[in-house]
């Protein structure tokens, strides 16, 4: 599998090796979801074996003052991660779907040679717990085979993709697979049996908009093997995530700053003035293309059910 690999995710590791990080112990692994399972992405708990993130996405909510993370591009590699999700999965007495990616990206460079993620899911099969994966990287594709075993539970594999265009891609999300590369892993989870669609998430004002890019999005899922796509036209902003977000606009997209301030001010959920229309857009080329825009969601084994396994 690591033959189908580019150059680029090579170049991606070395930065990894030289990147800042640190090792911490980690006090918990499992959060609950509040009103669990959440209507979006049917999920009972979230799973961060990382904190920080190394695809440095421009856009990340995750740098929001709320999260605590003073610096977001050192990645702190949570040692004692496995251990504690062992002793949390074994305690749990309400079983639900297991998020990933919720505050970084779980296939991040970094996880080629930790591994958490791997192991992590090897100990939530264990525990037959259903997992939902959402992760901007062809990494993934390396976890097939135990993603497979997860299944018989139930597992789903989300790809967040927001651009067709590759090179819009390295600028937005510098640090993920581009575009190109989702799209091939996504392809690979389809064939080999795995529950697999897309997040078109965020949406970015003036940049990611257009009518084209929706529907070329949704025509190259549904390419791609996609069961779903769960999409939302439109970004947070607040704080220090907008500052950060404001900067990479001054650099790749001068002018464009002064355009968000003028539509928005300050205000915490944003889109295009044309949302509505386009949220009728993408459900409409969903509905072309026979693509769902809710997943389906794990649904626990009736007492009957249980017992025909034996």
């Amino acid at each position: 599998m690591k033959a189908t690999f580019t150059s680029r995710f090579f170049i991606l590791h070395e930065i990894c090796r030289l990147a800042k990080m640190k090792y911490i112990q980690a006090k918990s692994i499992l959060t609950k979801v509040r009103n669990a399972p959440d209507s979006w992405f049917g999920l009972t708990y979230n799973m961060n074996l990382y904190r920080g993130c190394q695809h440095q996405c421009i856009y990340c909510d995750s740098r929001s003052e709320c999260y605590r993370i003073d610096d977001f591009a050192e990645i702190r590699v949570k040692q004692n991660a496995i251990e504690i999700l062992k002793k949390e999965l074994k305690s749990k007495k309400l079983k639900g779907t297991i998020g990933t990616g919720g505050m970084n990206d779980p296939y991040m460079p970094v996880e080629e040679y930790e591994m958490l993620t791997r192991r992590a899911l090897e100990a939530i099969n264990m525990y037959r717990f259903p997992v939902h994966v959402l992760t901007k990287s062809n990494l993934v594709l390396r976890d097939i085979d135990i993603l497979q075993e997860i299944g018989k539970t139930y597992s789903a594999v989300s790809f967040t993709i927001t651009t067709a265009i590759d090179s819009l891609a390295a600028i937005t999300e510098p640090g993920a697979s581009s575009s190109t590369e989702r799209f091939e892993a996504m392809s690979q989870m389809a064939k080999n049996g795995i529950y697999t669609g897309m997040m078109l998430m965020p949406v970015l004002p003036f940049i990611t908009d257009s009518s084209h890019n929706i529907r070329t999005l949704v025509k190259m899922a549904a390419d791609s093997g996609a069961k779903y796509i769960v999409g939302a036209m439109g970004m947070t902003l607040r704080d220090k995530q907008r500052e950060y977000y404001y900067a990479r606009l001054d650099e790749n997209f001068p002018g464009l700053k002064e355009k968000y301030i003028k539509s928005f001010g300050f205000k915490y959920g944003v889109g295009p003035s044309y949302a509505k229309e386009l949220k009728q857009l993408f459900v409409d080329c969903c509905k072309e293309h026979g693509l769902k825009i809710r997943m389906d969601f794990y649904k626990p084994q009736s007492i009957d059910e249980q017992l025909s396994l034996f």
